[in-house]
């Protein structure tokens, strides 16, 4: 990549090392010299690849629990991530599941957003997150929601080239947007996880707790079953989750990737019970040659493979999202035993390694520049797709 190409890095926020600063952190390591904007930046809580660079922030940093409670901002965004004021620059790189790709380019600068998801919160997700509000406090999200709706649409015009994370975040991109989306799948370091010397007893999930990520809905299985269930993670579920579980249910909290390295290799099966835009978890689990039993929508159908494929097996998948469901689909996993190979299971996953990522990221990125010298730089962002 030239040295000479001015570069900007924005990313929505920094406040934990999860999918989206992984993608973001291979940005750094391509861009090293580059300048970073973002909308606030808890300080110590992503790698020393991110750290290690001086980071712009918005006026949302300097409000009270903007770290903690950043929902509450959410109709502020959009002047946050727009006041953020790029210049002179020749290359954006955005990286986007809320606000980042609506930032204000520099004229004359080619911006390429790799876009997680539009903004889950007032599109698909509208509902999981708002939808139990009632009175006045409704109408005020439904107000919000429509003006945050109009906003991201809008602002998809600033973006040159969009690359999802997905073919089914490409989908919501073709829809949404009506613009096309190249599709290069998120990284997974592999290096960090290896196959295990004989699997445990219990089930895992490894989540942040959201609504989205139906948690609930796995509480509610193995309470029925009765089976060993550990889950990892942390986020606004916790107390109401917690109180759920009955006792054959374990919560570890946030653990780190060494930590998490263990329970992979120790699990019988991670389970995967939300529709997620792509899906990091599942292939970590791949990457320690375990077995997936996954919602059969969304992401994962990209990553894992059932059995009858034609190719090895990494998993299995349920299709309804119901407790009945799900202790069904383990019981399929648990009769097909030894169709599934840990060595198998783990060559799968290195498709998504890394090393791959940033090398098609970075042939991406120079392919995108030299159509831009070449004058054809804003063509896809004039025509959308059909």
């Amino acid at each position: 990549m030239e040295a000479s190409v001015k570069v900007a890095l924005v990313h929505d926020w920094l406040t934990g090392m999860r999918g989206g600063e992984k993608v973001l952190e291979v940005f750094c390591e391509l861009f090293p010299s580059a300048d970073l904007y973002t909308l606030f930046h808890d300080r110590g809580s992503v790698s020393g690849v991110i750290e290690g660079r001086q980071v712009r922030t918005s006026f949302i940093q300097g409000l009270p629990f903007a770290r903690s409670a950043y929902r509450r901002y959410l109709p502020l965004f959009p002047s946050a991530i727009e006041g953020l004021r790029l210049k002179g620059y020749r290359l954006v790189l955005s990286t986007s599941h809320c606000v980042a790709k609506g930032v204000l380019p520099p004229p004359g600068s080619l911006h390429i957003s790799y876009i997680h998801t539009p903004m889950r919160y007032v599109w698909d997700m509208y509902h999981e997150y708002f939808g139990q509000k009632k009175g006045l406090r409704a109408l005020a999200y439904r107000a919000v929601a429509h003006y945050l709706r109009l906003w991201d649409a809008a602002s998809s015009a600033r973006v040159d080239h969009f690359i999802a994370n997905s073919a089914n975040v490409a989908e919501k991109v073709r829809r949404l947007y009506r613009r096309r989306a190249d599709v290069i799948h998120p990284p997974v370091d592999c290096s960090k996880f290896a196959i295990g010397r004989r699997p445990g007893s219990y089930y895992l999930i490894i989540s942040a707790f959201a609504p989205y990520k139906r948690i609930d809905l796995a509480i509610e299985a193995f309470n029925a079953s009765g089976k060993k269930l550990v889950i990892a993670g942390s986020g606004q579920e916790w107390k109401r989750l917690v109180k759920a579980a009955r006792p054959n249910i374990e919560f570890l909290g946030w653990k780190t990737d060494d930590e998490l390295k263990g329970l992979y290799q120790g699990c019988r099966a991670l389970v995967f019970p939300g529709e997620e835009d792509f899906g990091i978890a599942p292939l970590e689990a791949m990457a320690s040659g375990r077995p997936v039993i996954a919602f059969g929508r969304g992401g994962a159908t990209e990553t894992v493979i059932p059995p009858g494929r034609g190719r090895n097996a990494t998993g299995v998948f349920f299709m309804e999202q119901a407790p009945a469901a799900l202790n069904e689909a383990v019981d399929i996993f648990e009769k097909a035993g030894g169709i599934f190979s840990p060595e198998a299971i783990r060559g799968h996953a290195l498709a998504f390694d890394r090393t791959i990522f940033k090398e098609r990221i970075r042939k991406y990125i120079e392919s995108k520049l030299i159509e831009f010298r070449g004058g054809r730089g804003n063509a896809q962002k004039a025509q959308p797709a059909l």
